[in-house]
């Protein structure tokens, strides 16, 4: 898809950006659900409010419209998660008008559907247009390649880990003068294992229907084939195979209507005789309980994930991590052979290996209890000194500076 050249770009007096970045920033993301892009869309409007600047948000309504407006944004429902061509040209006349209703001075797309509808919007009318990048797109064609690239054009591209940022400039040639690397922001208050009662963690695990001593794998994320859930299953196979027992892997999330790829799960639990070791949960509400509920946290993902929310917050939480190469790098978790063991706060194994990934789990179940709280004692410690959200929030508004800097010097 390309800008049709009608749109030119325009800017009233009232629209200078501001010397120090944008006052009234768009989001336009797919969903307010569950997703890595919801959350982040959340967490960017907390963020850009704490700043003193004006928030909104476009996005399909979800169960999380209530976080943006309770943390001062303001909500406007749109079907931007749709790929109907026609959808995305009359989603980009609708952000257009809302740009001149609100003086919006910047636009900021999590997802490539609404990326497209933003880009247009942004350029006809002269203000910065920012991409955020939180995992890395399945590019089967040629068709793919340029409807993912969109994801790749704007003044400045967020990448939330360097192994994601990596694959943007690999993929799109784009040049690392427009490429940041920001994490993920979390809410490391919410996220303190020092203010999770034993109650809360005692309700989560009665909802799983395990007993106290009963060691849980935890798989945070959407059912899609993307996240490994196959692989998780696989490995649980195996384990079950070496004679292992008094444990639960518990999926929590949802499909989002892609029932195909968890029938395939079903069949696949049902075959390997795994009913009793595998628990897909609804999603979960008091998710700092969860994660204090589990023994570790895994990640199976056979395509790169940047990073992960759900990683950050089980560190966050003083949870050991199991983790594919693909599912994080070194600069989200760290694991061998890039930092010695007295660092280690994860196992890591190489994606797609089911094998591998269960002998992780092997010499993860046999670390006495100790050993892993100190795993995850270190996880800890690396997000509280590496992703300090005051830190993030100057990141993220240097880059909409550098994106509005972008536009004036054009």
């Amino acid at each position: 898809m390309k800008a049709s050249t009608a749109l030119l770009p325009e800017r009233s007096a009232g629209d200078e950006v501001a010397a120090d970045g944008p006052t009234h920033v768009m989001i336009v993301t797919p969903a307010l659900e569950l997703g890595a892009a919801d959350a982040g869309a959340v967490e960017l409007t907390r963020l850009l409010h704490r700043a003193g600047k004006r928030v909104t948000v476009v996005s399909r309504a979800g169960r999380r419209v209530a976080d943006v407006t309770r943390l001062g944004g303001r909500f406007v429902p749109l079907n931007v998660a749709s790929p109907n061509p026609m959808l995305m040209l009359r989603n980009a006349a609708v952000l257009r008008g809302i740009v001149r209703e609100t003086g919006c001075d910047c636009v900021h797309a999590l997802g490539r559907a609404g990326a497209w509808s933003a880009y247009l919007a942004a350029r006809a009318s002269g203000i910065p247009f920012v991409t955020s990048w939180y995992k890395g797109f399945r590019e089967q064609n040629l068709f793919k390649h340029h409807y993912n690239g969109v994801m790749a054009r704007g003044d400045r591209v967020i990448a939330v880990g360097e192994q994601l940022a990596e694959l943007v400039h690999d993929r799109y040639g784009t040049p690392w003068s427009r490429l940041s690397v920001v994490p993920s922001p979390i809410d490391l208050a919410r996220f303190d294992p020092a203010q999770v009662s034993p109650g809360r963690i005692n309700a989560i695990r009665q909802t799983w229907g395990v007993t106290s001593d009963t060691k849980v794998l935890l798989v945070v994320g959407r059912i899609v084939r993307r996240k490994g859930h196959h692989v998780v299953v696989k490995a649980v196979s195996r384990l079950r195979e070496r004679g292992l027992a008094n444990f639960l892997c518990v999926f929590i999330g949802d499909d989002h209507g892609a029932t195909r790829y968890t029938g395939e799960l079903w069949d696949l639990v049902l075959a390997t005789g795994t009913t009793d070791l595998i628990r897909m949960a609804a999603p979960v509400s008091d998710m700092p309980a969860a994660y204090a509920a589990a023994t570790a946290v895994v990640s199976a993902a056979i395509q790169p994930e940047g990073s992960q929310r759900a990683l950050l917050e089980a560190q966050a939480m003083a949870r050991p991590l199991v983790v594919s190469d693909l599912a994080a790098g070194s600069d989200i978790v760290l694991a061998a052979p890039s930092v010695p063991e007295a660092r280690v706060a994860g196992l890591r194994f190489p994606s797609g290996d089911d094998a591998a990934l269960a002998g992780a789990l092997v010499r993860l179940f046999a670390m006495p209890a100790e050993l892993r709280e100190a795993m995850g004692a270190r996880g800890r410690e690396w997000v509280l000194n590496h992703f300090d959200p005051d830190l993030i929030a100057e990141q993220t508004l240097r880059v909409y500076a550098e994106a509005a800097a972008a536009i004036q010097n054009r």
